[in-house]
């Protein structure tokens, strides 16, 4: 595989420049020799040791980077599986979703099905917070989409009516987008099966985002396409612009959430602009975070802050940690992490440490790395070739996750030759802390 023969090389390469260290670092001291960016060289020389955790003929994959794809014990990791690839999904087309059990030799374990799924964020398969045992994932039941819920341990399984796309941190609560509308504008994100009732309308009153109580399954609608709509944009919408909702998230004691109201009018043609929206739960308290335009990949920090990808006219385009329900922003690896990713905190590290990606760079190589915010210091954690047949809507980023303990990172990768399929990087020889 293309990231083995990567570490081959870069033990090699590790070995010379050590080498070399041994004889040049007494001169360093006396000249003027770029201390840093020589140790950043050794540390890209080495990379930790990745696996395969799913194997083909079957394609497999886990879904988006923000949600908990290990158990609290580390010991599971959940995934989807699906016989074909590079194609938009079906209304017909059924994928298994499951778990790798990472103590019993990498073993599936089949968990249920799903025809409610998007080759980017899967059917949100997750961990239920605060439970060991119980997961959750979309699926489609006729002309409903619903959640389903399964206790793995017990067998015991029970279904909601309606989807959701993130959950509180007590577990009690979701919040859910209208997939029906992403379907359309944003293929890869929604659900195809059922129609969006209120396509020809660009803002309308009666969807946007619900949320549902998951011990009921009563659902609420909370924010609408008109609220957002009605809320001015300096800019100005631009004409026949359509609106839609992505990308929410609870911060980690659940008394907000975050989301990504878009839209697409004559301006924009076929790309799309985004303001990033905080709510309270009972979906008041609105408040523009990022009012530019451009608000990509985030993760809260902390109950009051969030770090995402947009353009600000401090630093352009870069990652930023903004102080929500202020004004206040600063930017993060300013001369470091200079390109979008999905990004997160790394566990266990007082949030010093930043798990990032890219996308395929000229060479289609994907590169999964962490950033010590203190030090400024990034350590590359692979060199991903990704194969010309992987953009689009059927793209396979990494959207890499670690574990509860902060010690192994999960990735997706079509690297190995099998198709897209579930990587394991054990962080442990790093000696993070």
């Amino acid at each position: 595989m293309l990231h083995d023969s990567i570490n081959r090389k870069s033990h090699f390469g590790r070995r010379r420049i050590l080498r070399w260290l041994a004889f040049s670092l007494p001169a360093a001291r006396s000249q003027a020799v770029d201390l840093p960016m020589l140790l950043q060289s050794v540390a890209e020389a080495q990379l930790p040791p990745v696996r395969a955790i799913t194997r083909g003929p079957a394609f497999h994959w886990r879904g988006y980077y923000d949600k908990l794809l290990f158990d609290p014990t580390g010991r599971y990791v959940l995934a989807h599986e699906t016989d074909f690839e590079h194609r938009s999904p079906r209304p017909d087309d059924v994928i298994r979703v499951g778990m790798v059990d990472l103590a019993d030799g990498d073993r599936w374990v089949e968990l249920g099905t799903s025809r409610a799924w998007n080759w980017q964020q899967g059917c949100m398969l997750q961990w239920v917070p605060g439970s060991a045992t119980e997961v959750i994932w979309n699926d489609r039941d006729g002309d409903t989409f619903v959640s389903r819920l399964l206790d793995i341990r017990t067998g015991r399984q029970r279904a909601l009516p309606h989807p959701f796309y993130c959950l509180s941190p007590d577990g009690r609560w979701a919040v859910a987008p209208d997939f029906r509308r992403l379907n359309d504008t944003r293929p890869g994100y929604g659900y195809t099966g059922l129609p969006d009732p209120y396509a020809s309308v660009s803002a309308p009153e009666e969807a946007g985002i619900w949320k549902t109580d998951l011990q009921t399954g009563r659902h609420e609608l909370l924010i609408t396409f008109a609220d957002a709509a009605r809320i001015p944009y300096p800019a100005g919408f631009s004409k026949n612009a359509k609106h839609w909702f992505n990308h929410l998230l609870f911060n980690p004691d659940g008394t907000r959430f975050l989301f990504l109201h878009r839209w697409r009018g004559d301006k924009e043609g076929l790309g799309f602009s985004t303001r990033m929206f905080t709510a309270n739960p009972d979906g008041r308290d609105l408040f523009i975070l990022d009012p530019h335009g451009q608000t990509s990949h985030f993760v809260w920090r902390d109950p009051q802050h969030v770090m995402a990808w947009a353009w600000h006219p401090s630093c352009g385009e870069r990652f930023y940690v903004y102080r929500d329900r202020t004004d206040r922003v600063e930017v993060v690896g300013e001369e470091v992490m200079t390109v979008n990713g999905h990004n997160t905190y790394l566990p266990c590290t007082n949030n010093q440490w930043v798990l990032n990606d890219t996308y395929p760079d000229k060479d289609r190589l994907q590169h999964p790395y962490l950033y010590h915010i203190p030090s400024k210091r990034r350590l590359p954690l692979g060199h991903l070739l990704s194969p010309p047949e992987y953009q689009g809507e059927w793209r396979c980023d990494t959207h890499p996750n670690a574990s509860p303990d902060g010690r192994l990172v999960t990735i997706d990768s079509p690297h190995g030759g099998n198709g897209r399929q579930v990587y394991l990087i054990d962080l442990r020889c790093l000696r993070i802390g």
